[in-house]
């Protein structure tokens, strides 16, 4: 069944997430995805190179966007001088 315009299912949305390392809580990465649970899943398995030297991860939290375009751009701001520390005082 087609879905009505302009409503979206979980599985239309980008995700920019935030990880913390769990042995290691200072270490952070922020990514992108379509699958919260199954991008998580790889960073615990070792499949991500900027990842798999502190494992395990743990989620801090995710945002979720209708647009990839705007995802990206959040996640490129979060990883940018400013928006690190943004994420600092807000998000972690």
């Amino acid at each position: 069944m087609p879905e009505a315009r302009g409503v979206f299912s979980i599985y239309d949305m980008f995700f920019v997430y935030q990880l913390q390392s769990i042995e290691h809580p200072s270490e952070r990465y922020t990514g992108l995805t379509k699958d919260v649970d199954a991008r998580l899943l790889a960073h615990n398995n070792g499949q991500s190179p900027h990842t798999a030297k502190r494992k395990p991860w743990r989620l801090v939290n995710y945002f979720a966007f209708s647009n990839e375009s705007t995802a990206r751009a959040f996640e490129a701001y979060l990883k940018t001088g400013s928006g690190r520390a943004f994420a600092k005082k807000r998000l972690w």
